[in-house]
């Protein structure tokens, strides 16, 4: 296992679509041991291969609920709730920025895991946020793109400070 290179926004790999992964073999298999040992150094919840220069289908989402991390071949968003939520997205790719995003509630997942199984997957709450901001990567979407406001650090730290102080 290997720490790869994050990309960073303006790397023009990250606007572009992700190929299908056809067969799982060893190589691919490392890729998502380092997108996992990747994800976990930068202290992410979530890696798609495009980040680390690679244009595959392949996702790693770590939720740190104790369930260990989801390595995801080729996912595909099968359903998904009409009814929005709103949250603050960061990303490992865009440092020091965050952005408001409206992502659906709920959604229906489907992945082939490491070891060739089908998993279909409901997701809500943060966990369909996480997800769905992954798999844009794959189709070169950032959450900028997404993103009703968009916040530096400063700014959200002040914008945290007033909250706290009314």
């Amino acid at each position: 296992m290997a720490i790869r290179k994050i990309r960073i926004e303006g790397d023009p790999i990250l606007r572009k679509k992700a190929r299908r992964v056809e067969k799982i073999d060893e190589r691919t298999l490392e890729i998502l041991a380092d997108m996992e040992e990747t994800m976990k150094d930068a202290n992410g919840l979530g890696l798609a291969a495009p980040q680390v220069g690679i244009l595959r289908r392949l996702v790693v989402v770590d939720m740190q609920d104790g369930k260990g991390t989801m390595k995801m071949i080729n996912p595909t968003i099968l359903d998904k709730s009409e009814e929005l939520q709103e949250n603050l997205e960061g990303c490992l790719s865009i440092p020091g920025k965050s952005g408001l995003v409206d992502r659906p509630k709920n959604l229906v997942l489907e992945y082939t895991d490491e070891n060739g199984k089908l998993v279909k997957l409901d997701c809500d709450e943060y966990k369909a946020v996480c997800v769905c901001h992954e798999l844009d990567h794959l189709d070169g979407i950032l959450y900028p793109d997404l993103a009703k406001a968009m916040y530096d650090n400063d700014e959200l730290e002040k914008l945290e400070q007033e909250d706290m102080n009314e």
